[in-house]
């Protein structure tokens, strides 16, 4: 959210605190999430959606490997492909950028909506791969790896901000984003835990043939794999090899 400055007003802002925490405010039950311009500071959605979000293993040590010039430009292919993934889904709602990680949150009213977003996080697990190649090839030493998290659950969908400044964003309240990134976390955190991680609900949102291609972690109660997706792949194999 862009700054347009207006000088604070300490009594107008309780006014305004007021009106939130005792006026008149609606919170609809919906089956998918409305878009965007059905949202208003006095109301707020409840629906069933599905957040994916994808981190950089260990960025932080990234510095010692590369200067800012091209950590930069790292960052910026890293973060260009994963938009341009999560924007290339129908039913994408919101995708945000929060330093070197990115999620989505995704309208899933139908099960096949799921299998969607977990397409996505194939994607996403081979374009890392695709990154490496091309920066071994530019002479990055250093190859990145990323951790891919997606949960399913009911999410509250409102309006939030500085009602009248043009200042505001949509949040999404409930467990579903904070799990994604808790599963993102633990993807490939160390040897023989693999980048895709998905919570028990996603799982059993999946379709069969793609629950085959993941194994239940007892540790974390959660399912991990080592999904690609395969016309990435072969693009890789005649391209890349």
């Amino acid at each position: 959210m862009d700054s347009n400055y207006k000088p604070f007003d300490h009594i107008a802002s309780a006014q305004r605190i007021r009106n939130y925490l005792t006026g008149s405010q609606s919170f609809e039950e919906a089956n998918s999430l409305p878009d965007r311009d059905k949202l208003t500071f006095s109301n707020g959605f409840y629906a069933n959606c599905s957040a994916i979000f994808v981190d950089i293993r260990k960025s932080s040590e990234l510095p010692t490997h590369y200067k800012r010039p091209r950590l930069a430009r790292i960052y910026r292919a890293y973060l260009s492909e994963l938009v341009a993934i999560f924007n290339g889904d129908q039913n994408t709602r919101e995708i945000n950028i929060a330093g070197d990680a990115t999620w989505a949150v995704i309208n899933t009213p139908l099960k096949s909506d799921v299998d969607s977003v977990f397409a996505l996080g194939a994607r996403a697990n081979s374009m890392a791969k695709v990154l490496n190649h091309e920066m071994k090839r530019a002479s990055y030493g250093h190859p990145i790896e990323v951790g891919v998290g997606m949960s399913w659950g009911r999410a509250l969908m409102i309006k939030a901000g500085y009602s009248g400044s043009g200042i505001n964003d949509v949040v999404y309240m409930g467990d579903v984003v904070n799990e994604a990134a808790k599963l993102a976390n633990y993807g490939n955190s160390r040897p023989g835990v693999p980048a895709i991680v998905t919570s028990s609900n996603f799982y059993g949102n999946l379709n069969e043939h793609n629950r085959g291609l993941l194994d239940y972690d007892y540790a974390r109660k959660c399912y991990t794999g080592s999904v690609i997706n395969t016309a990435m792949e072969e693009w890789f194999k005649e391209n890349c090899a």
